[in-house]
């Protein structure tokens, strides 16, 4: 399968992978349907129309579960290599944002810079909170 464009919300990595990010409030006018996506939300979205993984993590917090989460984003990164992939929570800033640093750290930016990296290629107030940005360096690779 093709890449994404770069349309709505999709993000070059610094190691050229391409992972949308979005908000499940936000009309998906054209953007085609993705192959993966990964669900940042209390509630698990039922989407029936292509796969994707739920990681329960409520508005403005942390995942309920690290592991889970890490195991969501390290398969979205690696499928991002061919596949088209799709990061989203209810707004498409907080979490959306956040598990963007964390994939930016995983594609080689230093785990001090993901949540400026992010602020800059992504969305100017993504990563909310104190907690979220913390939780972005404890989770960095190495």
């Amino acid at each position: 399968m093709d890449q994404w464009d770069m349309t709505d919300g999709v993000v070059e990595l610094p190691d050229g992978r391409r992972v949308r990010g979005t908000g499940l409030r936000r009309p998906r006018r054209d953007s085609p349907a993705p192959d993966l996506a990964v669900y940042l939300l209390g509630r698990d979205p039922r989407v029936p129309d292509w796969e994707y993984r739920w990681v329960r993590w409520r508005d403005f917090r942390l995942p309920d579960s690290t592991e889970q989460a890490l195991a969501a984003l390290r398969e979205a990164h690696t499928r991002a290599a061919s596949e088209r992939v799709e990061i989203a929570c209810g707004g498409g800033i907080g979490r959306t944002g956040t598990a963007l640093a964390v994939l930016a750290v995983m594609s080689g930016v230093p785990a001090d810079d993901a949540v400026p990296w992010v602020r800059t290629n992504y969305h100017p107030r993504a990563v909310e909170t104190r907690r979220q940005r913390r939780w972005i360096g404890e989770v960095a690779p190495g």
